[in-house]
């Protein structure tokens, strides 16, 4: 199996690309790039080259090995919509996902406009999730570009918020994690969520030391997930 992940909304890690180039303000304080840098250092030949992009064609059919159920996070490392990766590597990441039924595979880009574009040509099977990360008002469009998919399970994650949110529109999505903020941007985030009852994951406040804040937020713990997809089964007579 894979490592088991750190993050609090998945439960393993798949990396079959690494590295990225910074394309907003989200990007600033990248810890896939700090993380890189050490991984470097510890001599992980995957990470010879730094967090330059890199594809890594010998850790596509992993997740066929690990016979666990598990939500897997695709490229922590990385953008899998990064303008350097070309479409057919995409393609092959789609197909192992599709392939690997038993997994959840959660996916985020905050290339959206590359989602967009390939939308058509993706095999969406209903245990993708794919999710785009919007950090202010100045990238919402991004979410626009996800609701235009034909994914299964569509999510954003508002990480690290940096500024208000106004006017999200949440119509046919089904998940909002939001974490990274110093403050209670996330409230109005949070009762938009309720209102149109989409679940609603708090992930942590942010900060130097994350744990010392915590995770709660207006009294208690946010951790609802999305409803799963259920597959579709074709019946023939």
């Amino acid at each position: 199996m894979a490592a088991k992940s750190s993050i609090e909304w998945t439960e393993a890690t798949w990396n079959p690309l690494t590295g990225c180039t910074k394309v907003s303000p989200g990007c600033s304080n990248c810890y896939a790039e700090r993380l890189s840098k050490r991984l470097k250092a510890m001599g992980n030949p995957n990470y010879s080259r730094g967090f330059q992009i890199s594809t890594h064609p010998n850790s596509l059919e992993l997740p066929l090995r690990w016979k666990r159920p598990s939500k897997i996070f695709v490229n922590s490392m990385s953008d899998l919509f990064h303008e350097d990766i070309p479409d057919d590597y995409i393609f092959q990441v789609f197909e192992v996902m599709g392939k690997a039924y038993w997994h959840q595979f959660q996916l985020l880009t905050k290339r959206s406009e590359r989602l967009q574009a390939l939308n058509h040509k993706l095999q969406w099977m209903p245990n993708i999730w794919m999710g785009v990360s919007v950090e202010n008002d100045d990238y919402s469009h991004r979410v626009n570009h996800l609701q235009s998919t034909d994914a299964h399970l569509k999510f954003l994650s508002i990480e690290p918020l940096l500024g208000n949110i106004h006017d999200l529109n949440l119509d046919n999505l089904d998940w909002v994690i939001v974490g990274g903020e110093s403050g209670p941007k996330s409230r109005p985030v949070k009762d938009s969520c309720v209102q149109k009852r989409v679940p609603f994951f708090f992930k942590q406040w942010g900060g130097v030391n994350r744990k010392k804040t915590g995770r709660e937020l207006e009294g208690r713990v946010w951790d609802e997930m999305p409803l799963i997809p259920t597959p579709v089964t074709l019946i023939t007579t």
